[in-house]
């Protein structure tokens, strides 16, 4: 590394994260490591969540369980939607469990499935008002009808997926729920096997609704340690934030009041005093909302964005107290006393905690946590 500039993960934080989610719900974690693992390195946090209880990792696309087989993971891999059905022997082949919910995917596996003479196992997705994708009601009884018949398939889990599980006074889980057990009695009546795996919550599922957590529970941001929401406080819940965003001082100088810095000149300086410019900006995933309203820290203590947050580079207001290059520079987690939270970047960019750590680009290395 040349760049002093790195996000640092806590395995043991993913690890504690996952063995307390499991201790939660009463259900065995299928740990979602998609987008690089919400950002964190999927690898890494797969090891870690395995290591602390999770039985499942959760992937959204094909590449992303190829990658973790390709490091040696060996647990089970839900891919959460479905691929192109020409990717149906890939997934067989590298034991990656398939979710389902159009016929010509199904067709395809059970066709691979009797060409080998082992059923491949898969998770059966139904819509139940997320409105994305998954069986959607009035296609339940004919898809039941192909899943039954299909002797080169095996429905080892059925799912669906929550769409306001972090809004607890909404009526709308509850109804997704009751429209999830629907298709289950109505699978039994049509002959399906009962599912090993039944499972609806996401991290907001499983950390406010009890009745949500079946035999399994799906939590991607709690995982990580952050809210779900921003009324709903993850370290509430026992849970430990596992990302640092650290970087040093590459610049320093005092500047007199009145100066004014950065494109557009959208701050001056209060008073005379020092101001440090950091080597990251906002093509490594720093919004530029945070203009004029981030902090970072330095010696312990905020210091607050001063002008327009840059491609590469950010100013710091540090009024009196000398700042050096080379001193350590926190924009997300902890030093000393003080932390800055993924919640409040998230909050003055108007947008949720997921696209906050996801957006943190591939210029920045994960290294483990206290490692350059």
């Amino acid at each position: 590394m040349i760049r002093p500039t790195r996000i640092e993960v806590d395995a043991a934080a993913i690890c504690h994260n996952a063995a307390r989610l499991r201790e939660l719900s009463g259900a065995e974690v299928c740990a979602v490591v998609k987008a690089d693992g919400y950002g964190h390195g999927a690898v890494e946090v797969a090891r870690a969540a395995l290591a602390g209880g999770a039985t499942w990792l959760a992937v959204a696309l094909v590449e992303e369980g190829l990658a973790l087989r390709a490091a040696g993971v060996d647990a089970p891999v839900l891919v959460l939607a479905e691929p192109p059905v020409a990717a149906a022997a890939t997934m067989v082949a590298q034991a990656l469990t398939p979710t389902v919910y159009r016929p010509p995917l199904l067709a395809a596996l059970d066709a691979l499935g009797r060409e080998r003479g082992e059923p491949v196992a898969v998770h059966l997705k139904v819509d139940t008002g997320m409105g994305r994708v998954g069986v959607p009601e009035p296609d339940w009884d004919a898809v039941l009808r192909q899943a039954v018949a299909a002797e080169g398939v095996r429905v080892e889990g059925v799912f669906t997926h929550l769409a306001r599980a972090d809004e607890p006074d909404q009526d709308t889980t509850r109804q997704q729920l009751a429209g999830f057990d629907r298709f289950l009695a109505r699978a039994a009546r049509a002959g399906l096997p009962a599912p090993k795996w039944r499972h609806t919550a996401n991290s907001a599922g499983t950390l406010l609704h009890a009745d949500a957590r079946y035999d399994l529970v799906r939590p991607g941001i709690a995982l990580y340690g952050l809210s779900p929401a921003q009324d709903v406080d993850a370290a509430a819940f026992g849970l430990r934030p596992a990302l640092r965003l650290v970087t040093e001082v590459s610049f320093a100088k005092r500047v007199t009041a009145g100066t004014s810095v950065s494109y557009g000149h959208r701050w001056s300086a209060p008073a005379d005093g020092w101001l440090a410019t950091l080597p990251l900006g906002y093509a490594d995933g720093v919004p530029r909302a945070l203009t004029n309203f981030g902090e970072a820290l330095i010696h312990g203590r905020r210091r607050p964005f001063a002008g327009t947050v840059c491609m590469d580079q950010i100013l710091v207001w540090c009024g009196d107290d000398p700042v050096e290059v080379g001193d350590e520079v926190v924009l997300l987690g902890r030093q000393g006393d003080q932390r800055v939270r993924v919640e409040e970047w998230a909050a003055h960019a108007d947008t949720i905690t997921y696209e906050i750590v996801t957006q943190l680009t591939a210029r920045l290395p994960r290294t483990p946590a206290g490692q350059r």
